[in-house]
């Protein structure tokens, strides 16, 4: 078995104690990317309702761009960026991964969000943690099972992709009918239920 750091290199986050803010209204100001965004781009359509933390600072700081494959060290699941967060500060508590050419972006999302054995190491590099927090050193030694052909991973990462639009699409109408739902219950008139 080979290792993921074997096939990938990985960027760590801007420390966010380490970030100055400035009062200076002339300064970059910069959307910080949380786990909602991730759970977003994963989907591939807003679940998340709010607004984004900002920070107005000029120090020099790891930004997202679109197609970046970004592993959360709080949830333990990855991503790619999508076109909404371009641009997005991100913080310790991200690790942007840049794979080979041997390793299809969309699988490897697949592999570290869905493989059974991969998920084991994760688990059982947590045990005897007192805060549930994944870390780097951990993720560079995942042992990854044998990966099939490039074309096969780009197919399976695809169909994992659509899947999870799909069942992002059917709870959001789910969500829909449950409000029309409890709003004709609470007598709510019809013209002022889209507004709800």
């Amino acid at each position: 078995m080979n290792k993921l750091s074997e096939y990938v290199k990985f960027e760590s986050g801007t420390p966010q104690f380490r970030i100055n803010e400035s009062m200076d209204r002339s300064a970059p100001i910069y959307n910080v990317y949380s786990q909602n965004d991730l759970t977003d781009d994963l989907a591939g359509i807003s679940l998340s309702a709010g607004e984004p933390k900002k920070i107005r600072t000029r120090d020099e700081v790891s930004i997202v761009f679109t197609q970046d494959i970004i592993f959360s060290l709080i949830s333990g699941t990855a991503s790619i960026v999508g076109k909404d967060h371009q641009g997005y500060l991100y913080t310790q508590n991200y690790i942007r991964i840049k794979p080979d050419k041997n390793i299809a972006p969309k699988y490897l999302i697949y592999l570290l969000n869905e493989n059974r054995a991969i998920r084991k190491q994760f688990q059982l590099g947590l045990q005897g943690t007192t805060v549930l927090k994944y870390t780097l050193a951990q993720l560079k030694g995942i042992e990854l099972p044998s990966l099939p052909s490039l074309h096969e991973q780009q197919i399976i990462g695809e169909v994992y992709f659509k899947q999870l639009r799909v069942q992002a699409l059917r709870k959001r109408v789910a969500d829909y009918k449950m409000t029309v739902l409890l709003n004709k219950l609470e007598g709510v008139p019809e013209d002022e239920r889209s507004s709800v």
